[in-house]
This record gives structure tokens, C-alpha cells and sequence, in this order.
């Protein structure tokens, strides 16, 4: 086990790094009708199976408050992004759907997304992305909401 103090360095290493990726990639996600919340909410249902599932499945994967994705799945559904519907095993669920135009968005977006995160990985050579893939999984397999 390590120290607390390279637990700290590693930690802040991480969060840093993180941020200031994202904060390029950020910059460079491509303008126009989807922003980068939305983006992620069809790119975490393109990876659902089915390209659907539950609010609270949902919920689990994105950085938003409950009430903050209810109204984001609420403006997609009206620009038939999504669809919502009952859940047939939970009267109070609903079930998200990425609908085909969603996911052809969703793929337009992603074309030039990855573009700008493939440039920013590119300093890692493929062993490094592999292991750092193994590492994050690991670290979120540690925690609560996995």
C-alpha cells in the first residue's frame, strides 16, 4: 500500500492532468446544436446496450445533478434526440432512448470529438493508454458508483 502522501501526488497528478486535457478538449469540441453535456449524455447511451436504459443508469455516468439531466433529457426528447418511455419493470422508471437521428448526431459529433482527443492522447505511446485505461477502471471499480 502506498503512502498517504503518494496517494496525494498521484491524486493531484491525475485531477490536473484531467482538467487541463479536458479543458482543451473543451475548447475544440465542434460548435454547433450539441453542446459537450449533451454529447456526453448520447455518447453514454450509444455505449448502453441497446442504445437505451434507466434515468438513474443514467445518472450514475454523467457529472450532472438528478434534476439537471431530467431537464436535459427533456430538451433532447424534444428535438427527437431521445425518446422517453415507462419502464415495463418499474412503474416509476423511465427508460432513455437514443433514437436513430440522436445517434447519427451523436456520430457527427464523435468524428471530430475524437479527433481532438486522439491528438491530445497522442503523447502516450499505446502501452501507456493501455495502462492508463487499466488504471482508471481500476480506480472506478474502487468506489461506490463504479
Amino acid at each position: 500500500m502506498s503512502s498517504r502522501t503518494d496517494a496525494i501526488d498521484a491524486w493531484e497528478a491525475l485531477y490536473r492532468a484531467q482538467v487541463a486535457v479536458l479543458r482543451q478538449i473543451r475548447a475544440e469540441f465542434p460548435e454547433g446544436d450539441l453542446s459537450f453535456t449533451e454529447y456526453d449524455v448520447l455518447f453514454n447511451l450509444s455505449r448502453m446496450a441497446g442504445r437505451a436504459g434507466r434515468i438513474r443508469d443514467l445518472n450514475r455516468r454523467l457529472l450532472l445533478t438528478q434534476p439537471s439531466v431530467s431537464r436535459l433529457l427533456d430538451r433532447l426528447a424534444a428535438r427527437g434526440l431521445v425518446s422517453k418511455s415507462s419502464d415495463p419493470t418499474d412503474a416509476r422508471g423511465t427508460i432513455i432512448t437514443l433514437t436513430d437521428r440522436g445517434y447519427d448526431e451523436f456520430r457527427r459529433v464523435a468524428v471530430l470529438h475524437g479527433s481532438s482527443i486522439a491528438r491530445h492522447m497522442a503523447v502516450l505511446d499505446i502501452d501507456e493508454l493501455h495502462d492508463l485505461t487499466r488504471i482508471a477502471d481500476k480506480l472506478r471499480s474502487g468506489t461506490a458508483s463504479g
